[in-house]
């Protein structure tokens, strides 16, 4: 996997070095020589991923790290600091910072390369989540992140070779999360999809194979998110890499530090926050694009696509589905006698009878205004007009709420229904129903008539 790959570092010949190795790897290189720039250009250019030197005179590598995380505009970017500093407490400060991982100098190759693919398939993740979102509410703009409060706490699953040892672990994690200690790994790729927030894991032991429990874990559709964090030996560098390549998203060295676990705990239960922001803002948006926002039924631009699709199926599949398209009677004298308001709850209610009156596979949409469609998948005429009529006589005996203190209105609707057939367009299929519709206003109202081929020509012609 490619990428853009921001390099920030106050010393030409490290800038080079690093420069020189993403490259020979294809990766594209930005590069700064300080945090202002490093800011700059992380707004400006949106790298997928940002390789900061700690040590940097004015603003240092915490600082530029905690100012980049603050930015709606870059805090999704993952930040993995470059550093001769290898204290644990540094580790500590840095991912308290907001840093997704540290590298020590002079860099490994094969540990810089596992976690740059490891964190571009993060990041590809949430820029495709924060694209679709953006483009569901037709803006450019994402919403800020909200941060995982330090005490949030969550289930983790430790996956330990013996109880004992699973328990001294979870002891330096400590409240508020709540640990279960396992050491049977297909007991734990059970318990991995069954709720817990991260599973850590032992990668080091000989008494099971850790990487194949990881491979395990991603491969099934309900853990597959699950932040896994590995706890391996310091020198055992190319057991990390397949780790991380494999899909496990962070390595612990051991022997474990309480600080250093908490930290990387809360940073993976950070991201995966995230994720889950930009999953339902997704979700909202989608919704956004699709439902009427009044009735809570789907939107004409739904109907337009799901009306193409059994056009398609009928042409291919010789799969029989009819269109209703139903309209309110005299609608304009309720919103002239008793306001809009009260139209707005009539809309509303007969949108309910609607869900409740057709199939579950039907799709009930709002056309626009009082009108409103229901498409009938698999349907055969004679029983949609049979629903149709039904829906029809039940409007006609229900008595509409219009507001506190005021008398129940009854109004009645009309509607008209057509066959798709095999040849057919959508829009030559809405005609149709839309000519029945006409055809039904003109005897009377308060009915519903199916449409023959020749319907949407003598509406067209002013015929009856």
């Amino acid at each position: 996997m490619t990428g853009r790959i921001l390099v920030v570092d106050d010393m030409e010949p490290n800038v080079r070095v690093l420069r020189a190795k993403l490259e020979a790897e294809y990766y594209e290189v930005l590069t700064a020589m300080s945090g202002e720039e490093a800011i700059r250009a992380a707004r400006e250019q949106q790298p997928a991923l940002i390789l900061l030197d700690v040590m940097m005179p004015i603003m240092d590598g915490f600082e530029t790290c905690r100012r980049l995380k603050n930015d709606p505009i870059t805090q999704h970017i993952p930040v993995v600091m470059v550093t001769a500093l290898d204290q644990q407490k540094d580790r500590v400060d840095g991912l308290q910072a907001g840093a997704d991982d540290f590298l020590s100098k002079p860099i490994n190759d094969v540990a810089l390369f596992a976690r740059v693919r490891s964190l571009l398939r993060l990041n590809s993740v949430m820029d495709e989540l924060r694209s679709r979102g953006a483009s569901g509410r037709g803006s450019g703009g994402v919403p800020k992140l909200q941060t995982l409060p330090e005490n949030s706490g969550g289930r983790v699953l430790i996956v330990e070779e013996n109880q004992r040892f699973g328990q001294r672990v979870a002891r330096k994690l400590g409240a508020p999360y709540q640990c279960k200690i396992v050491s049977d790994q297909r007991v734990a790729a059970e318990l991995a999809a069954q709720g817990f927030d991260l599973l850590l894991i032992n990668l080091a032991t000989t008494e099971f194979d850790g990487l194949r429990l990881c491979a395990r874990v991603r491969a099934n559709e309900t853990s597959r998110h699950l932040p896994i964090l590995g706890m391996l030996n310091s020198d055992d560098k190319e057991h990390a890499a397949r780790a991380l390549d494999i899909g496990v998203n962070d390595i612990l060295e051991r022997p474990v530090e309480a600080g250093e676990l908490r930290a990387r705990v809360h940073t993976l239960l950070q991201r995966r926050f995230f994720t889950e922001q930009l999953r339902t803002s997704l979700d909202q948006s989608l919704e956004l694009a699709f439902t009427d926002q009044l009735t809570g039924l789907f939107n004409r631009r739904h109907m337009d696509q799901k009306l193409e699709e059994l056009c398609k199926r009928a042409q291919f599949e010789d799969e029989a589905s009819v269109v209703m398209i139903a309209d309110i009677d005299h609608f304009k004298r309720v919103n002239d006698t008793w306001g809009h308001q009260a139209g707005d709850q009539i809309l509303h209610a007969i949108a309910t009878q609607l869900k409740n009156s057709f199939r579950a596979i039907d799709i009930v949409c709002r056309f626009g205004g009082e009108e409103f469609v229901v498409l009938m998948p698999g349907a055969d005429l004679a029983s949609a007009k049979a629903a149709a009529d039904r829906f029809r006589l039940n409007i006609e005996q229900t008595p509409f709420a219009i507001g506190q203190g005021m008398k129940p209105v009854h109004i009645t609707i009309s509607g008209g229904l057509a066959r798709i057939h095999g040849s057919d367009k959508g829009n030559e299929t809405l005609a149709r129903a839309d000519a029945a519709l006409y055809h039904a206003k003109k005897k009377g109202r308060n009915r519903m008539v199916t449409a023959t081929k020749q319907s949407a020509m003598k509406k067209a012609m002013g015929q009856n």
